[in-house]
């Protein structure tokens, strides 16, 4: 696997969601691994790009996500 950055690995991960989650837990291991590399604490996601951009859905990623290793925060 070759080194993305953040951003590239959350477009990745927005393109997995929306290819019904295929590859996903590969898209947050590397999410994972560059916000280690550029010191990143948190992964802020568009809400209009997700598939349930409602409040349930976001805590499902959440959660998901943080038994992964990944804090996640959204905006707009």
């Amino acid at each position: 696997m070759t080194d993305v950055s953040v951003a590239q690995a959350i477009d990745n991960i927005y393109a997995s969601i929306n290819n019904n989650n295929e590859e996903i837990d590969l898209h947050i291991a590397a999410l994972k691994a560059a916000m280690a590399r550029e010191g990143v604490k948190e992964a802020v996601f568009e809400t209009a790009k997700l598939a349930q951009p409602n409040r349930q859905g976001r805590k499902m990623m959440q959660a998901y996500f943080k038994k992964k290793g990944v804090a996640v925060g959204f905006t707009g």
